[in-house]
C-alpha cells in the first residue's frame, strides 16, 4: 500500500529529482574508479522511470531504506535521508540536469554511466540556493508542472 504522499504520485512514465540530506561523509565507488568522498550536505539526484509502474514504483523504491543495492543512488538513499522528490510526467532526466546546471556535480559519472551527455546526475544543493529556485528551474520550459512528493519520515 503506497504511503499517503506516494499515492499522489503519477503511475505514468517520466523523470524525477530526489532531494537527499547526507549527515556525514560517505565513500562512493563507481565501478573500478578510486572511491570518492561525498561530504555531508543536501543533494539532488535526477533519474527516470520508464519501466513498469512508472514514477510511483521508482520513487517508492527510492523512498524505502531497505532494498538491494542496485543503482548508484541506492547507496545514498540507504545511508542518507530522502526528503522527497519532484515528479515530472514524460520528463527527461538529462533535461532536468541541464535545467539545474547552476548546481555543481560532486562526483563525475554518478547515476550517468549510460549517459553520453551529462557529467553526473547527482548535484550538490547548497543551503544558499532556495527551494523556490529549484522549483522554478524544474518548471521552466515544461509542459507538465513538477509534483512534490514528501518522503515519510
Amino acid at each position: 500500500m503506497p504511503k499517503p504522499q506516494l499515492a499522489q504520485c503519477p503511475d505514468r512514465k517520466g523523470a524525477y529529482v530526489v532531494a537527499l540530506a547526507i549527515a556525514a561523509p560517505i565513500e562512493i565507488r563507481l565501478g573500478k574508479a578510486a572511491p570518492a568522498v561525498l561530504r555531508a550536505g543536501r543533494y539532488l539526484y535526477c533519474g527516470s522511470a520508464y519501466g513498469p509502474g512508472g514514477l510511483r514504483a521508482r520513487l517508492g523504491r527510492h523512498f524505502r531504506k531497505t532494498k538491494t543495492l542496485r543503482w548508484h543512488v541506492d547507496r545514498l538513499t540507504t545511508a542518507g535521508e530522502v526528503r522527497g522528490a519532484w515528479a515530472i510526467t514524460q520528463g527527461d532526466e538529462c533535461e532536468l540536469v541541464r535545467r539545474l546546471g547552476f548546481l555543481t556535480a560532486p562526483i563525475d559519472g554518478f547515476g550517468a554511466s549510460d549517459c553520453a551527455h551529462c557529467r553526473s546526475h547527482l548535484l550538490r544543493w547548497p543551503q544558499r540556493i532556495p527551494r523556490s529556485a529549484i522549483v522554478a528551474a524544474l518548471a521552466a520550459e515544461s509542459s507538465a508542472a513538477p509534483v512534490w512528493l514528501r518522503a515519510e519520515r
